[in-house]
């Protein structure tokens, strides 16, 4: 890409692009993003791009910081019937006994996504420490992109039961149960071996309103917390590929969710989550979603 510097006070800069400030060729920086979205790693795509790991992070922060903008101006008036939400467990830097716990940018960090059961969307999403704080935040900010009554359906988690989180956002606004499934531990060796703990069973309680309990499941929030962690690196256990500052966690949740819900179409419905949910009339490519003026 062409720079060029100014004659008066020598700053340097370069051709306008999309994703501004960034010192690559555009057509080259979607390419990485694509790669980001498939689930390459940073070293990876140094390697398979010849850019430096740095320049692959700073596309990164660049594309994810526009995502989330891109997610926060389109996700909007979302008409659903039943929402769903699950957290996904993760770490920064450190595994959580080797942090102190009043560290709060390393160590146990928690997704929340909320997803529409029929259109598979992705409606929000947050990443921090699993607390009230943040699950008041990000309920609140689920009410406040949804249009009209729906259902919620969460696991146990105390955060939204004891604390009263959900009954505080909401009020009387929506119906809203419970799913907790039962735990227990396989008979065969080799199965216990690698899934040491198996789901034997289910119950599920209503909490406010009048849920319809054949909809009171979090399977399909679990279902795409799954693809959460085939596309992106950063969530793959036992590997290197965890993030090591908390900020590059969430420019790749968003870059995620954003691909997720415009891009990538699910094969439940042959349409991406955005389309199904009325919310755009295409699938973009990353290239247009990247150019995409918000």
């Amino acid at each position: 890409m062409q720079r060029y510097a100014c004659d008066r006070c020598g700053k340097s800069f370069s051709e306008s692009q999309p994703l501004d400030g960034l010192r690559v060729d555009f057509k080259l920086a979607s390419q990485v993003v694509h790669l980001l979205c498939e689930g390459m790693g940073i070293r990876a795509i140094s390697r398979f791009t010849g850019l430096d790991t740095k320049t692959v992070m700073g596309i990164l922060e660049t594309a994810g910081e526009h995502c989330a903008r891109f997610l926060d101006a389109k996700i909007r008036n979302v008409k659903s019937e039943s929402v769903q939400v699950d957290e996904i467990h993760g770490f920064v830097y450190s595994k959580p006994q080797n942090t102190s716990r009043e560290d709060e940018e390393r160590g146990e960090f928690f997704t929340y996504l909320s997803v529409d059961r029929l259109s598979k969307l992705i409606i929000n999403w947050r990443v921090g420490k699993r607390n009230g704080e943040n699950t008041v935040a990000f309920l609140e900010d689920l009410k406040n992109r949804m249009d009209g009554k729906f259902q919620l359906t969460t696991d146990p988690y105390v955060g939204y039961l004891r604390s009263g989180s959900v009954k505080k956002v909401f009020g009387d606004s929506i119906d809203y149960a419970t799913e907790r499934k039962i735990y227990g531990k396989t008979k065969t060796w080799g199965s216990r071996y690698f899934n040491p703990m198996v789901v034997v069973g289910i119950k599920r309680y209503p909490h406010l309103g009048w849920p319809n309990m054949k909809l009171a499941t979090t399977c399909h929030a679990e279902r795409t917390n799954l693809s959460v962690r085939i596309f992106t690196r950063r969530f793959t256990r036992k590997t290197l590929g965890y993030s090591k500052k908390l900020e590059n966690l969430r420019h790749a949740v968003a870059l995620f969710v954003c691909h997720f819900n415009f891009c990538r179409v699910h094969s439940a419905h042959k349409k991406t989550p955005a389309q199904a949910a009325g919310l755009t009339e295409k699938a973009f490519t990353i290239t247009e979603l990247l150019e995409s003026a918000i």
